[in-house]
């Protein structure tokens, strides 16, 4: 009885313990993403001035602190989870459909993190940074507006990019049976291999750079009309999911 519950302090029992808290703190993450672009920004919008400096100052700072930590505690939770499980070490893994899959997932996971932390955040200081000023009497800095609309975009595109993120996150495990069982098998040779995650860099540094601005600027409308409305991202993010799915079968399915 004893030696059998001692066995959580074992490397499997650590490899189960990183993957729960993996699952808890994920789930904080990206239910705050969701929270910010589905309830926060279409409320803020309809706000008066007053009510909005309030409610950056007092809600959204306090979400923001959970939102990025919850983004760190994500990153370090998954990094536990390759380091605790057997199979991850084996070089042979990240050339399997598991292993692909989980790499593709891991490129969207880090890249949202880097937005969180290098965009969104940084750009946010400013803007409750002028909310607190605006409250205490003095006057708005002329550019918290762009600073807005810059962690606007990083945030509708982490949107984006969640979706994705998640079917190759959640599907890693099921993948192999199911093309094996279900369809065709895997051709993961070389050439194939090199040919998928050629699509998707691509596809994933075209959409990253229209996000920082520097395809389409930071305006709206043109090539940022998938960030204008949460609805526009929901659908962008869906698509992306499906876009990925049909890459990876039309490629790497024998």
């Amino acid at each position: 009885m004893v030696g059998a519950a001692l066995d959580i302090f074992s490397k499997g029992g650590f490899a189960f313990l990183s993957r729960w808290a993996h699952v808890v703190v994920g789930i904080t993450w990206i239910g705050l993403l969701y929270y910010f672009n589905f309830v926060q920004v279409p409320a803020f919008a309809e706000m008066e001035g007053a009510a909005r400096n309030n409610a950056i100052d007092k809600l959204a700072s306090r979400a923001l602190w959970w939102f990025r930590w919850a983004a760190v505690a994500t990153v370090v939770t998954g990094l536990l989870i390759l380091g605790f499980q057997d199979e991850f070490t084996k070089s042979s893994y990240f050339k399997s459909p598991g292993g692909i899959a989980i790499a593709s997932g891991i490129l969207l996971a880090l890249t949202m993190f880097v937005n969180v932390w290098g965009i969104i955040w940084r750009n946010q200081k400013i803007v409750i940074a002028n909310a607190r000023n605006v409250q205490a009497g003095g006057e708005a800095d002329p550019a918290a507006a762009a600073a807005g609309r810059k962690a606007l975009l990083a945030s509708r595109m982490n949107t984006i990019f969640s979706l994705p993120m998640l079917v190759f996150m959640i599907g890693a495990s099921h993948f192999e049976t199911f093309f094996n069982n279900g369809l065709r098998g895997f051709n993961l040779d070389g050439a194939h291999r090199g040919l998928y995650w050629g699509i998707m860099i691509v596809v994933w540094i075209v959409f990253e750079l229209n996000a920082l601005g520097k395809i389409g600027g930071t305006a709206p409308g043109g090539t940022n009309v998938i960030y204008d409305t949460h609805k526009n991202a929901i659908i962008t993010g869906a698509c992306y999911a499906v876009f990925v799915l049909l890459v990876f079968s039309l490629v790497l399915a024998a």
